[in-house]
């Protein structure tokens, strides 16, 4: 059957309101879908991607052989079974794939934002989507699924529209980032910010795209490396050496730098630099506690049915993150959630690549079929 995968985009000439007081007018927002709406609209499942992602989480266009990044789990017969749910994903706005960001040219200039777009938060990201979908005439959803910085989103749609999601799933993230992985967004972020061909963010996106930047390679090595775990980098490379490298030159590879270069280089340049470091402000200044008096207050407006999905041996958002929040659940009398860690040697990118492991876990919870 056809995934029936198509990609908008919707221009919004109201101002969006931030949180940090600020406006962003005109923007535009990129999403795609899957799927059939049905007459009633009760089978929306809305899925947010992480910090490097897109709205175009799973199947392939027509000119491209790369799947979407959660296609595992999307699609027709998938645990996001495409013949019964009609999804929706959406490019958050501050990235770079078609929502407004700060390579976007600035309204009634044909120059960029740059450094003039305005801090965004994962709650400005949130309320931009709930806009667009209001446009889409699409006021009440069935699920909300996101991993990491999707997971952040997931989990501020539960406290800031409690009535929106008739159910909601938040894998690999946190209430709040922690000091670890604001210093691995930091190394990130400071490795742009000293790269000479970065031009103090006057760089031209064209060059960037065909070259490059060596900053945010390296910086993304970092994030790499917080990505995995020692136990994946072992079994995934153990201590190969580059079969046509000499041991003793100089410049000789592992497997496992000749990974992080691959990955890291390709990274820089298909991922605009300024995006990466407006979200990655965003990622670091999350905390849905703020506006609350404590992390017990702001749970007390989850109302949908709540899932909690944590990576054992996630080194970037640790497993006792989201256990806190279930504890904090259990202790107010919430009898509508759940929580699993999930048996994994892979490290935080475990969400995207060890589907396996949880895809029946999230069918079930579809379904019904999860004990509460």
């Amino acid at each position: 059957m056809s995934l029936n995968l198509q990609t908008h985009t919707e221009h919004f000439t109201n101002p969006l309101y931030l949180e940090s007081g600020r406006i962003l007018e005109p923007y535009d927002i990129t999403y795609e879908t899957y799927g059939t709406l049905n007459e009633d609209k009760s089978n929306v499942i809305v899925i947010c991607h992480a910090l490097t992602g897109s709205h175009h989480c799973a199947g392939t266009y027509e000119d491209d052989t790369k799947a979407g990044w959660w296609d595992g789990l999307i699609g027709s017969g998938k645990a996001i079974d495409t013949e019964r749910y009609f999804v929706i994903c959406s490019n958050v706005i501050g990235s770079c794939f078609g929502s407004t960001g700060p390579i976007s040219p600035k309204h009634s200039h044909d120059e960029p934002y740059r450094y003039k777009f305005p801090v965004i938060t994962i709650k400005d990201m949130v309320k931009a989507q709930r806009i667009l979908f209001d446009r889409l005439n699409i006021h009440r959803v069935y699920a909300v699924i996101g991993g990491s910085m999707g997971g952040m989103q997931a989990l501020s749609f539960a406290i800031h529209y409690p009535n929106f999601a008739q159910k909601i799933i938040t894998m690999a993230a946190t209430y709040a980032t922690q000091p670890w992985a604001i210093a691995f967004n930091k190394v990130s972020q400071e490795a742009i910010l000293k790269d000479p061909e970065f031009k103090q963010g006057y760089y031209e996106s064209e060059h960037i795209k065909k070259h490059g930047l060596s900053g945010m390679a390296i910086g993304r090595m970092a994030g790499h490396i917080s990505f995995l775990s020692p136990e994946s980098m072992q079994n995934k490379f153990g201590r190969d050496y580059k079969l046509t490298d000499g041991l003793y030159e100089l410049f000789g590879k592992f497997q496992v730098e000749s990974y992080l270069e691959y990955n890291s280089y390709n990274f820089a340049k298909w991922f605009d630099p300024l995006s990466f470091l407006y979200i990655t402000k965003a990622i670091n200044i999350f905390d849905v506690t703020r506006g609350f008096d404590s992390l017990e207050e702001a749970m007390k407006k989850v109302q949908c049915e709540f899932h909690l999905i944590s990576f054992k041996n996630d080194l970037l958002f640790r497993s006792y993150e989201m256990k806190e929040m279930n504890e904090i659940l259990d202790k107010i009398g919430n009898t509508n959630h759940s929580y699993i860690d999930i048996e994994s040697d892979y490290g935080h990118d475990a969400f995207l690549v060890e589907i396996d492991k949880f895809e029946d876990y999230v069918k079930d919870i579809l379904d019904g079929k999860r004990e509460i």
